[in-house]
């Protein structure tokens, strides 16, 4: 099977945010990261990665308190940090650059709780003009919800100590590492799950 036909065409890309804030409109994005995937003999498994580290747009409203719990520094030079406009275009070249590498016709969002993801990558990419975004406008795939069905519980550090992955509460709310421990989540999920359907069958 053809990654292309796994998911119907979609190209599943997992990603993390780390905000300034719980309101896309007025609370900026701090990160970016993603977590590449691949289908090698018949199982997902992890390809590559990206992240990137953001400047609060103009006007942004940062909460403190989600300062304390994500650890970012805004002042640190070691930061290293590029506008959202520039983050939000090198990381949709990315997918778009996969989605000609695999086949695919359309990237899928993978996150977890990705609502939230979607609306914050949305409402960043409308305020900075960055256009031909790669990710289907609604559909997406909330490791959250597979994890309840799967795990019985829907936070991300639980799931993964249920699914046996290793957690380091250490290193959480740190894009990257999230991207990479939603993508370990998300492949043993998919690759403990039976496929139901034959690719020849154009109806599934």
């Amino acid at each position: 099977m053809e990654f292309s036909q796994r998911f119907r065409g979609f190209l599943p890309v997992v990603i993390d945010l780390e905000t300034g804030g719980f309101n896309a409109s007025t609370n900026p994005v701090l990160e970016v990261a993603c977590v590449l995937l691949d289908w090698r003999h018949e199982r997902l498994v992890m390809a590559g990665e990206h992240s990137w580290s953001v400047r609060p747009f103009d006007g942004a409203v940062v909460d403190p308190a989600s300062l304390k719990v994500t650890g970012i520094d805004l002042s640190d030079p070691a930061r290293k940090c590029v506008s959202d406009r520039e983050a939000i275009t090198n990381f949709f070249r990315v997918v778009r650059d996969e989605l000609k590498r695999t086949g695919c016709h359309r990237a899928v969002m993978v996150a977890h709780n990705a609502s939230f993801d979607r609306d914050f990558l949305n409402a960043a990419s409308e305020r900075a003009n960055v256009k031909r975004n790669p990710f289907h406008p609604f559909t997406t795939i909330d490791t959250a919800s597979l994890s309840a069905v799967s795990y019985g519980h829907t936070v991300l550090r639980e799931a993964c100590a249920r699914a046996g992955i290793a957690f380091d509460a250490e290193q959480a709310h740190n894009a990257l590492y999230d991207a990479r421990q939603t993508a370990a989540l998300f492949c043993k999920i998919v690759n403990e799950t039976p496929i139901r359907f034959s690719v020849e069958d154009e109806e599934y």
